[in-house]
């Protein structure tokens, strides 16, 4: 491990713009989730190339690496390593008894409701005629479900963390490059794993883990980096013009008076956004929102500890929670909107109940896992603690 690594592992403290931006990816990713939805017209996809799973993978990458390469650190890399494909597996148990419930869940909606077109539209098909099959699929990750691809990706990003990781442990530039070249090269020759039915639309996991890498490199090595970058004003404006020129791309998309403005090559040009394969117009949007962000918000904000900033942080905390029942929640959510009279004023319910349920899940899991804590730990240490915490 070079000498700059494991001073900058040493130098990361606890930093709750992670947490932030996952519980804001996870709320949006959620209300994205729900079709015909008003309040799905204000989350981060509309307002650039870039959106919800874009920010998730970002910061995980980054999350990750600054997790696995501390344990690499003090413990060593085989129980790093180890650590890493344990996580992997927790996830595909997780997504495993999620994607039995979930196809279940579709099924039934789809017969109780009398409404055939949501099983092709959730991309089940064949789940009341061949279950065995789709079931089958969907153990070897080929079976992607509406809403459920970011899990599967994250597995797959998981299993080969390892690898990436001793690289950029070592070798951290040459690796990113490694990385750079991986995309470049799957989106030229098309890449990626197999899915079922054939041509379904899913995360190619060789074109998005570049933004995971990208995200690991920076925590690793490139803090320094890009400290030196965002005291460059001219780079910082071009970041805003970016995002002002994504921003208006967007709408122009969405609204036919406002692309009449425009010359036609710009819009054929960014869209539609290629979010299979991750197109790179995605990848420079969410580093402009990084480079900016990162520069205007301190790791040690205090607006981070106020009260309405805790329910956010703490659906990032507990991401994983929090995905698995936004999945159930945004399938709940378009039921009610298909079978009861749909209004503007129900959708924004339909969302903010959503938006409630989740976050309680999140502050339940995180109150249940430091009750078991306290139980292990005893009633003395956890007292300790608690004091210790208080100070």
């Amino acid at each position: 491990m070079q000498p700059t690594i494991k001073a900058s592992l040493a130098a990361h403290g606890r930093d709750l713009r992670i947490d932030f931006a996952r519980g804001i990816a996870n709320w949006f990713m959620l209300i994205d989730h729900i079709p015909h939805d008003v309040v799905g017209l204000f989350t981060m996809r509309n307002f650039g190339f870039s959106g919800a799973v874009d920010l998730f993978v970002f910061v995980s990458g980054y999350a990750v690496a600054i997790l696995y390469g501390k344990m690499t650190l003090e413990r060593g890399f085989i129980v790093a390593a180890s650590r890493i494909i344990k996580r992997a597996w927790q996830l595909y148990a997780a997504h495993i008894v999620l994607f039995v419930i979930y196809i279940n869940a579709i099924g039934w909606a789809a017969e109780r409701y009398a409404a055939p077109d949501i099983i092709e539209e959730y991309r089940v098909i064949g789940i009341l005629n061949d279950p065995v099959r789709v079931l089958t699929h969907g153990l070897l990750l080929q079976s992607r479900p509406l809403n459920l691809d970011v899990l599967q990706m994250a597995i797959v990003l998981l299993l080969f963390f390892p690898v990436a990781l001793a690289g950029l442990l070592r070798w951290p530039n040459l690796t990113m490059l490694g990385s750079i070249v991986l995309y470049f090269v799957s989106r030229q020759f098309g890449w990626g794993l197999p899915a079922f039915p054939a041509g379904s639309p899913y995360l190619n996991p060789f074109c998005w883990q570049l933004l995971f890498v990208l995200g690991a490199w920076f925590a690793l090595s490139g803090g320094k980096f890009v400290r030196t970058l965002q005291e460059l004003w001219p780079l910082r404006v071009l970041a805003l013009a970016y995002l002002v020129f994504s921003l208006l791309i967007m709408v122009a998309a969405e609204s036919p008076a406002i692309g009449s403005m425009l010359p036609d090559i710009l819009s054929k040009a960014f869209i539609p956004i290629d979010r299979e394969n991750l197109g790179l117009a995605r990848v420079l949007h969410i580093l402009s929102i990084a480079l900016l962000f990162t520069w205007l918000v301190p790791a040690d904000w205090k607006g981070f500890h106020s009260r309405l900033m805790q329910p956010i942080i703490k659906c990032g905390e507990e991401w994983l929670a929090c995905f698995c029942a936004g999945v159930f929640l945004s399938l709940a959510g378009y039921i009610v909107l298909i079978t009861s009279p749909n209004s503007y004023l129900l959708q924004v319910l339909v969302s903010a109940t959503a938006l409630v349920l989740m976050t309680a899940v999140a502050y339940y899991v995180s109150w249940s896992r430091q009750q078991d804590r306290g139980a292990r730990l005893g009633p003395a240490r956890a007292k300790d603690d608690h004091a210790i915490a208080d100070r």
